[in-house]
């Protein structure tokens, strides 16, 4: 991959768009407005397995017929490059076959030089809980680049509307986390989108007041400053700072409905099995009830955030709140 970094991945050239043909509803809204705006490329890439396909003869004995398989995928994924030409955007459909469908993806990645990849969700349980699928849950936990994640309940806004943009940046604090707020301020100055910079922290005591800082969240907020400074320039027009505490999923979720954002950024924990189990639950969980799309890079291999210079303009725009809500543990 080339030139990696916040601007780039902010504007990407390629996307990658990884469906498995039933999500293509959801996800080519999403995926045609992004092309759309920023004269990007967009690549249809269907994995078909080896094992996926099967007819039956006249004896009513099953046997695969890879031939119609690629071609049926092929005609899908063409139909939709058909639409996408109409809008003046550059579209290409791959079908490839494997035994791993995400090894393929990955793989497919680094041949393209893709700098963001779509991905879909199989849907929510009675329960609730998301289903990612096995395929994508193995790219979120191991592309090396933006992934753009369309949950069950995301949509695009309502046409003219009239409403301000918004992009809300879950962050923790920390080694590592810099690349994911760079990237947040380009997107948020591409998009001309006000930028929200949330950190949560643990529930507050029964005794606390639920209205006056502590030490705790003065603390946060000169990181959260400091995190916006290194981020980049880009985060001097319009950053609001915020502290909460709870639970961060349903922190992160509430922050969003209330500013109906456009956009959830996320940093993931690195690709370790107890990082998942942390990880898992807060990014599953946003994935799964954010009326928007989420936005996650992974923190083990972020790009390093562009530095500052050490006197900040005092002009900053920079907005600090604490409403004692929140903590990010991902």
């Amino acid at each position: 991959m080339t030139a990696l970094g916040g601007e780039r991945w902010a504007r990407p050239q390629t996307i990658l768009v990884a469906t498995d043909l039933n999500d293509l509803e959801r996800l080519m809204p999403f995926a045609l407005q992004m092309a759309g705006e920023i004269n990007a490329r967009l690549l249809l890439l269907h994995v078909l397995s080896f094992a996926a396909e099967y007819s039956v003869d006249a004896a009513g004995m099953p046997y695969y017929d890879p031939d119609s398989a690629f071609l049926c995928a092929d005609n899908v994924l063409e139909s939709w490059c058909r639409r996408a030409a109409k809008q003046g955007i550059d579209c290409e459909a791959i079908v490839r076959g494997g035994h791993s469908p995400a090894r393929e993806i990955l793989a497919a990645l680094r041949q393209f030089e893709a700098d963001r990849i779509v991905l879909g969700t199989r849907s929510r349980s009675k329960l609730g809980k998301l289903i990612l699928g096995s395929v994508a849950e193995q790219v979120l936990r191991s592309a090396n680049l933006p992934v753009f994640t369309v949950g069950p309940e995301a949509h695009l806004p309502a046409p003219g509307s009239g409403r301000e943009p918004t992009v809300l940046l879950a962050t923790a604090l920390g080694e590592g986390y810099q690349a994911g707020a760079a990237l947040a301020c380009h997107i948020a100055s591409a998009r001309r989108a006000r930028l929200l910079f949330l950190h949560v922290l643990p529930p507050l005591s029964e005794t606390a007041s639920p209205r006056r800082l502590n030490c705790l969240d003065l603390a946060t907020l000169h990181e959260l400053t400091s995190l916006a400074h290194e981020a980049g320039s880009d985060c001097v027009s319009d950053v609001e700072l915020k502290v909460a505490h709870g639970d961060p999923a349903g922190q992160i979720l509430a922050e969003a409905e209330a500013r109906n954002v456009d956009l959830v950024i996320l940093g993931a924990a690195q690709h370790r099995a107890i990082d998942g189990i942390f990880r898992d639950h807060t990014v599953n969980q946003v994935i799964a009830h954010s009326h928007c799309p989420v936005l996650t890079l992974r923190r083990s291999t972020a790009a390093p955030a562009p530095r500052v210079p050490a006197e900040w303009p005092s002009g900053s725009g920079l907005h600090s709140k604490s409403d004692q809500e929140m903590k990010m543990s991902i």
